[in-house]
């Protein structure tokens, strides 16, 4: 890769975009700021003295810029903002400060980089966040409604609340109060929504499946051992990268808890992915009792 001559860290906004350029012969720094246009941030780097290397930080922008750039043929480093040194004392954040610090960072090549997906990738990423955010609005939706029904004393004990014969439970529910009884009717339908979402964003994303470029490569993680099974111990070899046991102390009392301190959604997609659905898994006491004693010495420590 031939050396840069000019170096460009832009920081990016929705409706304002600030760029330090470093004249890599000269040393000369200047500060640009124009609108939030991906169309004249790229015109601006691709009028500057070749060759020229840009740098900014991941975020909700996207990353449009970044394959304008390559378009343009300007070298893009799309930067983790979490890998990103700051200084200890330094409490000043500007628009300006925070471009002059990308760019002496891609001087000194202290950028860590993250893959820039195409816009396929990145729309399809899109409708599994979709899918995502839905799952988790509707646990929380079922979560309203069972607390509601538990503050005027009513469970449901015929097995999970999470089936037909459980929505055709509630749908009898009386409540006594209009209040309540509105209440009830309008969560249960949220609920009802919720799970048509779901299912509908499901469909799309199984018939998108066989023109996904990653369908080999997770065929491939399904055979690993170990990923999604609770029942195996922090010690052998098929463990997740960035798993931990821990003691949950709720009822029912868990050891074999595995909780990823990283990003929640990958680890949950990856376990997902690998899981076959309803595997039976028996009974073995011996092992059992390693795995608790592992997990109590794990939290000790």
């Amino acid at each position: 890769m031939a050396k840069a001559r000019s170096l460009v860290g832009v920081d990016v906004h929705a409706n304002k975009v600030v760029a330090a350029v470093l004249d890599a012969e000269t040393g000369e720094l200047q500060c640009f700021g124009i609108s939030g246009d991906v169309g004249e941030a790229a015109g601006l780097c691709a009028g500057l003295p070749r060759p020229v290397r840009a740098a900014y930080e991941a975020g909700p922008t996207g990353y449009g810029l970044a394959r304008e750039l390559q378009r343009r043929g300007v070298q893009c480093v799309v930067a983790a903002p979490s890998k990103i040194p700051r200084a200890p004392g330094d409490r000043v954040k500007t628009d300006r400060r925070d471009a002059e610090l990308l760019v002496r960072l891609l001087l000194a090549c202290k950028l860590h980089a993250v893959r820039v997906p195409d816009a396929g990738e990145e729309a399809l990423r899109d409708l599994v966040r979709a899918r995502e955010a839905v799952r988790v609005d509707l646990m929380r939706c079922r979560h309203r409604v069972s607390k509601l029904l538990l503050r005027h004393g009513i469970r449901f004990d015929d097995g999970r609340a999470c089936n037909e014969r459980h929505r055709a439970w509630l749908a009898q529910v009386q409540l006594g109060l209009p209040a309540a009884q509105t209440t009830l009717i309008d969560a249960c339908g949220a609920v009802d929504a919720l799970v048509h979402r779901r299912d509908q964003l499901e469909r799309q994303i199984v018939a998108m499946l066989p023109a996904s470029p990653w369908v080999s490569q997770v065929a491939r993680l399904r055979c690993l051992r170990g990923m999604g099974n609770p029942r195996l111990s922090y010690e052998q070899p098929a463990r997740a990268p960035g798993r931990r046991p821990i003691l949950d102390s709720g009822t029912p009392r868990r050891t074999t808890v595995l909780r990823p301190p990283g990003s929640a959604h990958i680890s949950l997609t990856a376990r997902r992915a690998q899981q076959p659905p309803d595997r039976h898994q028996p009974s073995r006491p011996h092992q059992h009792q390693r795995e608790r004693q592992r997990a109590t010495t794990g939290c000790s420590a």
